[in-house]
């Protein structure tokens, strides 16, 4: 029994409780058909045979009433009783016959039907013959001997009367037994079904309320932190299942636990070793500041006396000395101009995002207004075009979207196809949340395999006495608009030139909306711009985000 579950417990608590009350339910059943059998017994047979019984002695009585009066009066009408009676007596006696099975009964009926036939006989035939004959002596005699035969037919009668009513009360107690019986089994059933209720009650204390109780209390204590406790259970095999899934988990916890511990030990191993790491950046931070410092200042210093006498040689002895002396000036004069040059644009690079004057909502227009005027005399010369339109109000600094742009322009203005005059495009569509800013030109283009590589400080596709410049214009670009929270990328489907695409955020809904274009801010294909000086928010850092010759790469 211990190791029953307690499914198969109530399943067999339940089977047995409904076996017995089967058991009961036929029995009662039975019970009452057989009830139901007496009580129509009752009332279709015994009664009716009751009431013929009754009946009979009237009709006997109504017989010989009938024939005292004809021998009284002599007249035929009080003879109708008699006839009548006659009639109604073999009626009766025949529907007690088929109504009777009580052999005394039966042998009750016999006799009063003997008796009946023998007064007829002996004593109301012999008189009417003797009336409708006149003898009236003899009539006397005759029914003063009736009188005693007539009262041993009503004793019988009493008898029969007697014996049905004895049928009926046998009867009735038959019913009544049949119907204390069914009470009993109904009785008997209310208690099986209360004592199967008590049972599955206690059952179910005992081997579930009980246990699951039990383990709950031993299941807090863990939940209270005592994770190395094991859980006991006691009772049906669910609960002992129950108790081991959980003592699973249990373990499952501790061993998480353990590994949640040695995580967060070699998180704060991490995070001091992030903190030396972040230390060391900051100390490395104050180098590359004090480094800027020195190229700004000290290195530039030497450089410009390098570049100053070797200048002041190049111009005093030209011609004074060989060719070849000539030629090894040149080169130290160009060398210290591209070392110059070189520096500012390191300089320019190191400076964006690090000396910031803080965002304000500029409008693009603007911006491009300004960027193309710096390349004015360069636009006049190529017979450039640079149009725009419609460019949205973005949040950033002025003086890197200015040096953006310049960079942009000028790169396409330097790498332009031979044969037809400059023509750049500017265009900005509002894409998934944010700008999306379009600068397109007619120039000799990019090829895609170098794609990324334009992005790359000092990366060159071509030499230097081709197209001159230091080739960090584009990583500048790519610096500034990363600074600014967007990407910029060289689209690679296009039938002509290059097409540079970046992004910028959109400026949030409550604040201004973009700014009408005026007459320094053209809304249309503007090919011509009026010269107009930047914001001078810092004009040396400004000029010195956008390369003397705004170089870059292209193929």
């Amino acid at each position: 029994m211990k190791t029953w579950t307690l499914s198969r417990r109530v399943t067999a608590l339940c089977a047995i409780a409904a076996i017995v009350l089967g058991a009961i339910a036929v029995t009662a059943a039975v019970a009452a058909q057989t009830n139901r059998d007496q009580v129509r017994e009752l009332l279709d047979r015994i009664g009716p045979l009751r009431t013929d019984a009754a009946q009979l002695l009237t009709v006997m009585v109504d017989q010989e009433t009938g024939v005292r009066g004809f021998a009284l009066t002599r007249d035929e009408s009080f003879l109708a009783p008699y006839t009548a009676g006659i009639d109604t007596e073999r009626k009766l006696i025949g529907d007690m016959r088929g109504f009777a099975r009580d052999a005394g009964v039966v042998a009750g009926i016999d006799e009063v039907e003997r008796q009946a036939s023998e007064w007829r006989a002996v004593v109301a035939e012999p008189v009417l013959a003797a009336v409708r004959a006149g003898d009236t002596t003899s009539v006397g005699p005759i029914l003063d001997s009736s009188k005693s035969r007539f009262d041993r037919l009503r004793a019988e009668v009493d008898t029969l009367q007697n014996r049905v009513a004895a049928v009926r009360e046998r009867a009735a107690d038959d019913i009544r037994t049949t119907e204390n019986r069914v009470v009993t089994l109904l009785i008997l059933a209310a208690i099986v079904v209360v004592i199967a209720g008590i049972l599955l009650a206690v059952l179910l204390r005992r081997l579930v309320t009980r246990p699951v109780l039990d383990l709950a209390s031993e299941v807090r204590l863990v939940a209270e932190g005592d994770y190395s406790r094991r859980l006991t259970a006691t009772g049906p095999p669910e609960v002992a299942r129950l108790a081991a899934d959980v003592n699973g988990m249990r373990r499952q916890i501790v061993a998480d636990l353990e590994t949640v511990g040695r995580s967060r030990q070699q998180l704060e191993a991490a995070n001091e070793q992030l903190e030396l790491q972040a230390a060391e950046l900051t100390r490395s931070n104050r180098d590359l500041e004090q480094f800027a410092y020195v190229a700004s200042h000290d290195l530039q210093e030497p450089l410009r006396k390098v570049a100053s006498f070797c200048q002041l040689l190049q111009r005093r002895y030209a011609g004074q000395l060989d060719e070849r002396a000539d030629q090894y000036i040149a080169f130290a004069v160009d060398g210290a101009q591209r070392m110059q040059r070189l520096i500012n644009d390191l300089l320019a690079f190191s400076r964006i995002g690090r000396i910031t004057s803080g965002f304000t909502e500029i409008s693009l227009n603007n911006v491009v207004t300004d960027a193309a005027s710096h390349l004015d005399s360069r636009r006049e010369q190529l017979n450039a075009t640079v149009s725009w339109s419609d460019l949205p109000v973005v949040r950033g600094e002025e003086p890197l979207l200015v040096a953006l742009f310049t960079n942009l322009i000028g790169n396409s203005l330097k790498f332009r196809h031979p044969d037809r005059p400059p023509t750049i495009r500017i265009t900005a569509e509002q894409i998934d949340g944010e700008w999306q800013i379009s600068c397109q030109d007619n120039g000799i283009g990019i090829e895609q395999e170098y794609a990324d590589k334009v992005f790359v400080i000092f990366q060159r596709l071509h030499p230097k006495d081709q197209y001159p410049g230091t080739g960090i214009g584009l990583a500048i670009a790519k610096k500034i608009i990363e600074f600014h929270g967007g990407r910029i990328w060289l689209e690679p489907d296009v039938t002509e030139g290059t097409l540079f695409r970046f992004t910028l955020p959109v400026v949030e809904p409550e604040q201004p909306a973009a700014v009408e274009p005026t007459a320094d801010t053209p809304a249309a294909a503007d090919t011509e711009v009026p010269t107009r000086s930047p914001t001078p928010v810092a004009a040396d850092e400004q000029s010195a985000l956008v390369p003397a010759a705004a170089e870059e790469t292209s193929s």
